[in-house]
């Protein structure tokens, strides 16, 4: 458990942390004095570490302009969700020569209005763990029972004339726990009817990076972050983990 070590570390007097076994010791204030890149053995103190609570280590990153930003939490999904179940589904948009679709009325207070559009292959419908499928009007309970269900599934809103993605705010698509974001800045959204090109594939894969070209969205990664703070007797230093 990493937040266990880093505790640990805190406690010890000493720690020795990166390798380089074949590298003799070098003092912090030389390495702040340097010009980079180099590659350093020290031995140093860990004064600090953030953030302090490991969640708050994982970011989103686009590999395109190289921005960071927080990965969204549920209530603002949840917000996302109800304000598109207010948009009713286009039933002319229902029952494409490659999706198949069914729609429902809930029976609660608020009455809403679900369509789930069925991606077919070779005009067939697939076993469920291979089939991708894009909903309306679903809540969050109600999609995350689905993904547990199909291979993916892609929250959508009607327009008059064709499927689209909600804000990407929102993550444009979730296979198994994993929920898939899109970079705001650099994605050009474009409508649902450029995944039947994906469909007509001898066999579709429904990978991510796929849906995420073809549907123009510039995919974020999720990275792990943190900042340590490092001293000696003679200086400190800032050192950054950033990983995939």
């Amino acid at each position: 458990d990493l937040e266990l070590h880093l505790q640990r570390c805190q406690q010890l007097s000493v720690t020795v942390l990166t390798d380089h076994q074949d590298l003799s010791n070098t003092e912090l204030k030389t390495i702040t004095n340097s010009s980079a890149p180099q590659q350093y053995r020290i031995r140093a103190k860990l004064r600090t570490y953030k953030p302090q609570k490991l969640h708050q280590s994982v970011k989103l990153h686009c590999s395109k302009c190289n921005s960071l930003q927080e990965v969204p939490d549920r209530d603002d999904f949840d917000f996302i969700l109800h304000g598109s179940a207010g948009t009713a589904p286009n039933p002319e948009l229902h029952n494409t020569s490659w999706y198949e679709s069914v729609t429902w009325t809930t029976q609660e207070q608020r009455q809403r209005e679900i369509a789930i559009h069925f991606v077919k292959h070779d005009e067939m419908l697939q076993h469920p763990e291979d089939t991708l499928i894009m909903v309306e009007g679903g809540t969050l309970k109600e999609i995350w029972k689905l993904t547990k269900r199909f291979k993916c599934v892609i929250p959508v809103r009607s327009t008059e004339d064709d499927l689209e993605l909600l804000d990407l705010s929102a993550p444009f698509l979730l296979k198994g726990n994993v929920k898939y974001y899109g970079c705001k800045q650099c994605s050009t959204p474009k409508p649902m009817k450029n995944l039947s090109s994906i469909a007509a594939e001898q066999r579709p894969s429904w990978e991510p990076t796929e849906i995420a070209q073809v549907l123009g969205i510039e995919l974020l990664q999720y990275v792990f972050i943190m900042k340590f703070t490092l001293v000696d007797e003679t200086g400190s230093l800032n050192a950054y983990l950033f990983d995939y």
